[in-house]
């Protein structure tokens, strides 16, 4: 005969019907191991049981305890990802304090490019920016009578440039002499009456202010230096000779290290007759560098280089001056870390001076783009990517060169945003990197945009965008050319304040560099 189940056990089904199981109200945690889920009661929690199980019971048991192990679970899960969002809020907050020796080389980069880590991207971009100041600050017009000069004083340059969110101060501009072969960097102004005729401002030396200090870690002094605007034709001015290092006073116990004679002489070379570079680029750099150096000795500090460009090669020079020199080693022997960040640099020097720049401790990432023309000199024959055997006989020539550092390379035409052109300017234009930058995420990773950077800059000084995007080519330009019209309605052009030359103590700081002259 036939038994039904549900009739057999009504009257205990019924008995049971009161009672709440597990009342939300009387929730226990419920813990996970494994993948068998435990269910942890309280005393408030007690139900009369049978030592029979009665399956109907079962049934209504087993669906409320699944329901609420769901919701804890889901509870679970929200606290955790809650948590998460307030640690992700802190490790924003204060990672860039505790992972900066790392940003900066210390590892030498190694598992933080790819996939490229967003702190060092976001870092290489606020350098990458400050390198671009240098373009966007210097006055190439020829028709001005201050072409070749910065068009701010130092004191306005981050705020006129709309950039005072950064953090850092200028302590001063940096000059260089235009009497060296390299026609196509240096700027000059068609007017009789100009600033100066031998000089061109080529950089600055900026420190992070007290607020940027704390969220950096450390107070960071940056050398950023100039390249050149749009044309690409200095590359055939350079010689394409190398020299040793230490013909040009620069101390090194090797003289088989060598580097490019058209960059050493820019680095090196003064006029003595002229205001603004009486002193080369690199007796402005080392006395500057030692001023802050001792300014800010109780303090953890940081010595950054960047450059675009030819500027990517002073970077690299100046930056292994000041270690070779033992510059960057305080008074308690702690020794200040020296990087350069740069983008779209050539080689500098041979083989021998970059084992001297890893002996020395130097950290150097060259961020470029892989259809880029000038990373690629000199050197076209003899260089890092020649076979060892054939680079070792090859060593002593005046042509063999080789890349400094670790490479970042990115491609242009990975972004969605850039057309294809035969335009070379295009693939070597900085705010192009940066826009490359911003979209790359690791080899083989889509283009997206992790910052949101306005794709409208890469149009600034080149055509590159895709035309749809309906941004105007060379959009930057000054507002009718810097002319202004005077109090008697006249249009002219506006004097500019006197551009200071050098610090008072330079000589001072000369002398303790054991580089004092005449001067």
């Amino acid at each position: 005969m036939a038994i039904s189940l549900s009739k057999t056990f009504l009257p205990i089904n019924n008995q049971l019907g009161n009672h709440h199981v597990l009342p939300s109200e009387k929730r226990c945690p419920v813990s996970f191991s494994g993948q068998k889920s435990h269910l942890v009661r309280t005393k408030s929690m007690e139900i009369a049981t049978r030592p029979l199980m009665i399956p109907r019971v079962l049934s209504r048991t087993s669906e409320s305890l699944s329901s609420v192990i769901n919701e804890l679970e889901k509870e679970r899960k929200a606290k955790e990802e809650e948590e998460e969002d307030i640690a992700a809020g802190k490790e924003e907050e204060r990672r860039v304090a505790d992972v900066w020796r790392e940003i900066h080389g210390q590892d030498d980069w190694v598992g933080i490019l790819d996939p490229m880590d967003p702190l060092l991207r976001s870092e290489l971009i606020r350098y990458g920016e400050m390198a671009q100041a240098c373009y966007d600050a210097f006055d190439f017009d020829p028709f001005s009578k201050y072409c070749g000069s910065c068009r701010f004083a130092p004191h306005q340059f981050f705020d006129s440039l709309g950039m005072a969110h950064l953090g850092y101060m200028v302590s001063r501009y940096l000059f260089a002499t235009s009497n060296i072969n390299l026609p196509n960097f240096f700027k000059k102004s068609r007017w009789p009456k100009v600033w100066s005729r031998n000089a061109n401002w080529i950089g600055y030396v900026a420190v992070s202010n007290d607020e940027m200090s704390e969220t950096l870690g450390r107070r960071d002094i940056t050398i950023a230096w100039r390249g050149t605007v749009t044309r690409l034709e200095w590359i055939a001015d350079l010689m394409d000779f190398l020299k040793p290092i230490s013909s040009n006073k620069i101390p090194c116990p090797d003289s088989t290290v060598k580097v490019e004679s058209g960059f050493l002489d820019l680095y090196t070379d003064k006029d003595v007759n002229c205001r603004f570079c009486k002193f080369s680029a690199r007796e402005q750099i080392l006395t500057e560098v030692k001023r802050l150096l001792e300014l800010y000795q109780d303090e953890e500090i940081s010595i950054t280089m960047t450059g675009h460009s030819l500027g990517s090669a002073l970077a690299i020079l100046s930056a292994y001056d000041i270690v070779e020199t033992g510059l960057n080693v305080l008074k308690d022997s702690r020794a200040v870390p020296v990087s350069v960040l740069s983008f779209s640099g050539p080689r500098v020097g041979n083989v021998r001076f970059k084992e001297r720049m890893e002996a020395l401790g130097v950290k150097v990432l060259r961020v470029v783009n892989v259809h880029d023309i000038v990373p690629k000199s000199p050197g076209l024959f003899f260089n890092e990517n020649v076979p060892p055997m054939l680079m070792k006989l090859a060593e002593g020539l005046p042509w063999s060169y080789s890349h400094v550092g670790v490479e970042l390379a990115l491609d242009h035409k990975n972004s969605p945003f850039l057309k294809q052109t035969g335009d070379l300017t295009c693939a070597h234009n900085l705010e192009a990197h940066l826009h490359l930058l911003d979209g790359y995420h690791g080899k083989g990773h889509r283009f997206v945009l992790a910052s949101g950077r306005d794709p409208a800059l890469v149009n600034k000084a080149t055509d590159f965008l895709k035309d749809h995007y309906l941004v105007p080519p060379y959009w930057r330009q000054d507002e009718n050319k810097g002319m202004v019209r005077n109090k008697d309605g006249r249009w002219m052009q506006p004097e500019r304040p006197k551009l200071d030359d050098h610090p008072e103590d330079i000589h001072h700081h000369l002398k303790q560099l054991g580089l004092a002259t005449e001067h």
